[in-house]
């Protein structure tokens, strides 16, 4: 017979309560300012903010770069880190470990030990800092969290099938795009959300890789920040929190997340 769980104590309820409380309460705070007009001495509930967001020329050239470099370096990452994942699943050869060890260094790096890195290695190269640069720095990151999110799927895949491919004489470039490629799109289209998520949100990376004229919208927030703070940019700030949430909705309930959840527990199990 199974044992059911006892109750957590109540003063553990409370304290998780409070500790989600106190980190969530900025942020509900910035929402509610951007839609809360003070100019006037009242309250009032409003969308002037967003609208002067939409209305800026600058802001809307910032939130385009930062939505097509995201695009970008997540196809990238996606592409590179499938094909990482299986020469390290699937085939051993000298050094396997090593560059396992390699591929997963960025998740442990500090991320500014990881951005000095990332520009002293293109001042060596000579490389003018552009947005190509950024495009780079986000695929280096962001290619760990995709080699580990596709191996945890292939460690769950039934390599029966493949074998059964090749009895009935498939190629390996057959069974790639037949075989494994449909049952990693699960573990596929996760790994592209999360680096979309990272890409689109990342600050510190991209402000010390990119260059004039490559501002995204993260770099746009901190830079008018810089010249005091408004209910615009609580509005601008309300907009990535809304994009990036609309995202992991996107992610948590799509089919394609359960397939990937459910067989993670198969494994554990």
């Amino acid at each position: 017979m199974e044992r059911l769980r006892p109750k957590p104590p109540w003063v553990c309820v409370a304290i998780l309560v409070s500790v989600l409380f106190l980190l969530y309460l900025p942020m509900l705070y910035l929402v509610g300012g951007s839609f809360i007009d003070q100019t006037t001495g009242n309250l009032i509930l409003t969308f002037r903010w967003y609208q002067e967001v939409f209305a800026d020329q600058s802001l809307l050239e910032a939130l385009a770069r930062s939505l097509v470099l995201a695009v970008v370096s997540s196809l990238i990452s996606t592409s590179l880190g499938t094909m990482a994942s299986l020469a390290l699943f699937r085939h051993g050869f000298k050094g396997r470990r090593l560059l396992e060890g390699l591929s997963m260094l960025s998740l442990v790096m500090p991320e500014l030990v990881f951005a000095l890195s990332l520009l002293s290695w293109f001042f060596i190269l000579k490389f003018e800092l552009s947005l190509q640069t950024v495009v780079i720095a986000h695929v280096t990151f962001t290619i760990s969290f995709v080699i580990l999110t596709i191996k945890a799927r292939l460690a769950s895949m039934d390599e029966s099938l493949n074998d059964a491919a090749r009895d009935l004489g498939a190629s390996e470039w057959v069974i790639l795009f037949k075989v494994t490629l449909p049952l990693l799109r699960p573990a596929l289209l996760t790994s592209f959300l999360l680096c979309f998520l990272l890409s689109f949100d990342d600050f510190l990376i991209t402000f010390f890789t990119s260059g004039v004229g490559s501002d995204t919208l993260p770099i746009k927030l901190y830079t008018s920040m810089k010249m005091g703070h408004s209910p615009k940019l609580n509005a601008l700030s309300s907009l990535m929190i809304f994009i990036s949430i609309a995202l992991i909705l996107v992610v948590v309930r799509s089919k394609s997340f359960r397939d990937l959840w459910s067989s993670g527990a198969k494994v554990k199990n």
